[in-house]
């Protein structure tokens, strides 16, 4: 697949690029993408979630009645999971939702979710560019060029580039990240890809490796 190359101010240039279709043209597995993004989202769980038990609460221990002769259901202490106030049966636990993929299968899946992208026109290659400085406004005009404003917005750049990273932060729907930290759910996420004609190369050569 073949597209041209745009300059930051939304501009066709006189370059052009081949994606290589064993990156962006192969055969899509839709239970692969599944898998990477669910593992993706269980792995930013913080698993914290904690309810008391009957062994934790505080409050005596005494048995608030006789076993036998009061007509009523028998209970023992004042913690009694069927009391207001008392410990929670079977209660959620501090855990770890995190689990392991194969490489070779998070490889296919992002293969695959830039199969879409590319399938639906959703990526646009921009030459290599730096901002001076971090202001917000420049990351603004760069989306106003690429009429995305309000979109969101999935810019893949080869490096850390630390101005580029703050002039986006405060803009909802945007997020940078670098060809080596690219990962199946930013990609899904996104509505539209904007990827860095240096970064190209780095995505191709991580998918296949």
């Amino acid at each position: 697949m073949e597209l041209a190359v745009y300059n930051i101010k939304g501009g066709e240039t006189s370059k052009k690029v081949t994606l290589n279709d064993d990156v962006f043209g192969i055969e899509a597995n839709d239970h692969a993408i599944y898998l990477d993004a669910k593992q993706y989202m269980a792995n930013n769980r913080q698993g914290t979630h904690k309810s008391k038990e009957r062994s934790e609460i505080s409050g005596s221990t005494r048995k608030l009645k006789k076993q036998k002769g009061t007509g009523a259901a028998r209970f023992g202490d004042i913690k009694n999971p069927l009391f207001r106030g008392g410990g929670r049966v079977f209660g959620p636990q501090p855990r770890l939702y995190r689990f392991k993929l194969n490489k070779k299968l998070k490889a296919l899946a992002r293969k695959s979710a830039l199969t879409y992208k590319a399938a639906d026109q959703k990526i646009t290659i921009v030459e290599d560019f730096a901002f001076d400085t971090h202001k917000t406004k420049n990351f603004v005009e760069l989306m106003k060029n690429f009429n995305l404003t309000g979109k969101k917005v999935l810019l893949v750049s080869a490096r850390a580039d630390n101005n580029l990273y703050l002039s986006a932060r405060n803009i909802r729907g945007a997020e940078i990240i670098n060809a080596d930290s690219l990962n199946t759910y930013s990609i899904l996420k996104a509505q539209q890809l904007l990827i860095v004609e240096s970064a190209i190369a780095d995505i191709e050569r991580i998918c296949l490796k």
